[in-house]
């Protein structure tokens, strides 16, 4: 791709004694006419362009010239069609060049959006450190977030902190326990991460003329292969410990898959499971409740996930299996109702076809957010209504005994939500 010529002034923008000096130390140094690299390659079997950030070039610092080389990588990118991966090692923005170096950012995040809405991926690999507005624009606003161990990551850095920050709160890992990066991976492992994610995120049907997206078919059932008697023989089916989840599921549905992390919000809730993963050679992207209360954060990963994977062209698959949303004072305080009226939205909102398998409990609305509008299947164990039987006798003011009958006037068995149309059908158990 064409480099941006160089027509900085003596000294730079400011005239800032020293600075054309110590520029040239710097690519003495490092062998770069700038603080970052770009250029395009092939990841595994996916082109992309990479944008390499050296630190030894003044900190990795963002200037004018940075900039320039940032737009034309974007520009490239979209003009080509081909993902953006960015290797960011950086302490901001470049003080001797003065507000004309800060408002690169807004450049960057300009091109980033373009880069978004013309539906190509992006994925950050953050080192260390990162800090500043390199972490502000082309890492926390990637697709995919990926992170070196121990790699020093926040938007203050290491000389601005207060004297008393925690210093694992600015780690890799921190960040990954609130909820603001998708994975830590070890520097041996990083070719092949970003290759599989590369090969996951450019599978989707984007650009102009794309053909319709095919919706996921829903997977087969994995336990019990009878449907229910009674109300409340499908409520203790579908709570029975034993019965398959989640993660059960999607081992059997896809050959290879990869996950995101968190609501980069500061929350992660691990009874959801998002990502995306391989189905007989094309991507799905998923969204799988694993029979947990639902917290906040889970609800806005899932969200996040199928906005990701709309704007990407691929298809989503949802597993639904809750007992309800989380209902305590720190989820009211975390944004409960919130976090479920976006989820709602973004399945509502989907250009690309969502799928949905009823795997076990369907607890009120903390389920139906999660559920697809007409393409919704359901396992033989599994169950679905509007309150749970406890709760609707307790409301009623019935005798606890009395919870059974209420389970079969609730009419949640699968084959009761088939005959009111909640459902298009129930799923046979695999090989039959």
């Amino acid at each position: 791709m064409p480099v941006p010529k160089d027509t900085s002034a003596p000294d730079g923008p400011l005239g800032w004694r020293g600075y054309d000096e110590s520029r040239a130390r710097a690519a003495t140094r490092t062998g770069e006419g700038e603080s970052v690299v770009c250029g395009t390659a092939r990841v595994g079997d996916t082109e992309a362009v990479l944008i390499a950030f050296e630190f030894g070039f003044l900190g990795g610092s963002l200037g004018e010239r940075t900039g320039d080389r940032l737009e034309a990588a974007y520009t490239h990118a979209r003009e080509r069609r081909l993902p953006v991966v960015s290797l960011i090692a950086t302490g901001g923005s470049r003080m001797q060049e003065g507000m004309l170096a800060l408002l690169q950012l807004q450049r960057v995040a300009r091109q980033s959006a373009l880069t978004r809405a013309a539906g190509l991926p992006q994925i950050a690999v953050v080192r260390d450190p990162t800090a500043g507005g390199g972490w502000a624009t082309l890492g926390a606003g990637a697709d995919v977030i990926l992170a070196l161990p121990g790699a020093q990551i926040g938007f203050a850095g290491s000389r601005v902190r207060p004297p008393d920050a925690d210093p694992y709160a600015y780690t890799a890992e921190a960040q990954l326990t609130a909820g603001h990066i998708d994975a830590v991976v070890r520097q041996e492992d990083l070719r092949g991460a970003v290759g599989r994610w590369l090969a996951l995120l450019t599978d989707g049907a984007t650009g102009p003329g794309a053909a319709p997206v095919a919706a996921a078919e829903p997977p087969a059932g994995l336990g019990h292969a009878a449907p229910p008697a009674t109300g409340w023989e499908a409520v203790s089916l579908a709570r029975d410990p034993r019965r398959p989840r989640a993660e059960a599921y999607l081992a059997a549905y896809f050959t290879g898959r990869e996950s995101i992390s968190g609501d980069r919000s500061g929350g992660t809730d691990p009874g959801m499971l998002c990502g995306f993963g391989v189905r007989e050679g094309r991507t799905v992207a998923y969204a799988a409740q694993c029979g947990t209360a639902t917290l906040p954060a889970g609800y806005r990963t899932a969200a996040r996930l199928i906005r990701l994977a709309d704007r990407l062209g691929l298809p989503v698959l949802t597993l639904v299996d809750t007992p309800g949303a989380a209902n305590d004072a720190e989820a009211e305080r975390s944004g409960a109702g919130g976090a479920i009226a976006d989820l709602f939205a973004a399945v509502a909102t989907a250009r690309v076809p969502v799928t949905t398998l009823l795997i076990g409990e369907g607890g009120s609305g903390g389920a139906l957010a999660l559920a697809a509008p007409g393409n919704t299947w359901a396992t033989p164990d599994s169950y679905f209504s509007v309150i749970a039987p406890e709760l609707a006798t307790a409301i009623l003011k019935r005798a606890p005994e009395e919870t059974r009958a209420t389970a079969d006037e609730l009419k949640l068995r699968p084959q009761d939500l088939l005959s009111l149309g909640v459902i298009r059908g129930i799923v046979p158990p695999a090989g039959k």
